[in-house]
């Protein structure tokens, strides 16, 4: 294997983490009404969640602020659905959306850098808009109302039923499951309705850590995960890591093992954290700390 996890480390980064107040929803940078129609945000949001990391890195410019990855896409949606324009929670209109118009909702004001993996997030759109309405009468409410509160049964149904969601690996004749995604749409409908009306699913402390690359990008900086030499120097010179590959499912794999690892020793310091909030705190540590380079995997699934 070239992943392994340092156990003396866990124990370490546990106690950094231990006494870390949980960061808090940024409305400031999603749409949030309460309704129906934050749902559907969300779960257009989730659709495109991912790879943001091709240099030059993706960004844009929304009320003059420029942002970028993830929380550039979460203003530029924000922004549409604030003016209703383009009719994006309209999810009959996403099952013709056009390139183009895709291109022009996620530019915002103005792109800084190519928008990764356009002709993709073009595919997901039309699969999630024909979905919701074939299934879902083209309402969000609906595919919550299916899951029954549960975080487990909605990522079912994203699996289920829409491929994009269906992120899956295969190592040494195993099916790997990660579904990152899929999961990670219960934990910001939990986080955005603070655990109330569409937010109150049970189950979400049998959901895991958002298998991405950021995350063990800080696990590997804290020590937690170290790679072989091979494996470090393909990441730390950038090189391409094909999605699905052996070195690709370890590192993600590696990642999920180790926030367990982490839940259980913040347990014995008396700490009792869901796995989703130790991603949560890892992930934000991540955003404010200069590291060695992440993974390159090009991927829709994180």
């Amino acid at each position: 294997m070239d992943v392994a996890i340092n156990p003396e480390r866990i124990d370490r980064l546990a106690r950094l983490l231990v006494n870390m107040p949980l960061p808090q929803w940024s409305y400031e940078h999603h749409f949030y009404d309460g309704s129906e129609r934050t749902v559907s945000y969300l779960l257009i949001l989730d659709a495109l969640n991912f790879c943001f990391f091709p240099e030059p890195r993706w960004q844009v410019i929304v009320g003059g602020e420029q942002v970028q990855g993830y929380f550039g896409l979460a203003l530029v949606l924000k922004q549409a659905f604030m003016i209703g324009e383009p009719p994006i929670d309209d999810f009959s209109y996403l099952m013709c959306i056009k390139e183009q118009e895709v291109r022009t909702l996620l530019q915002g004001e103005r792109p800084i850098g190519k928008i990764p993996l356009l002709k993709e997030r073009v595919t997901i759109l039309r699969e999630l808009g024909d979905r919701m309405v074939s299934v879902y009468q083209g309402k969000a409410a609906n595919l919550i109302e299916d899951a029954g509160g549960s975080a487990i049964r909605l990522t079912e149904l994203l699996v289920d039923g829409f491929p994009s969601f269906r992120d899956e690996a295969w190592y040494i004749g195993e099916k790997i499951a990660f579904y990152k995604r899929a999961q990670i749409l219960a934990s910001d409908l939990c986080a955005s309705f603070r655990g109330k009306s569409y937010g109150a699913l049970k189950e979400m402390e049998q959901l895991t850590a958002f298998a991405d690359y950021r995350v063990p990008q800080i696990l590997r900086d804290e020590g937690v995960l170290d790679y072989s030499e091979a494996l470090a120097r393909i990441v730390d010179s950038k090189e391409w890591i094909c999605a699905g590959s052996v070195h690709e499912v370890e590192i993600r794999a590696g990642m999920i093992v180790a926030v367990e690892l982490l839940r259980a020793a913040l347990l014995r310091l008396g700490r009792v954290l869901l796995s989703i909030e130790i991603d949560w705190l890892l992930w934000n540590m991540a955003q404010r700390r200069e590291m060695a380079p992440h993974h390159r995997t090009l991927t829709t699934f994180y």
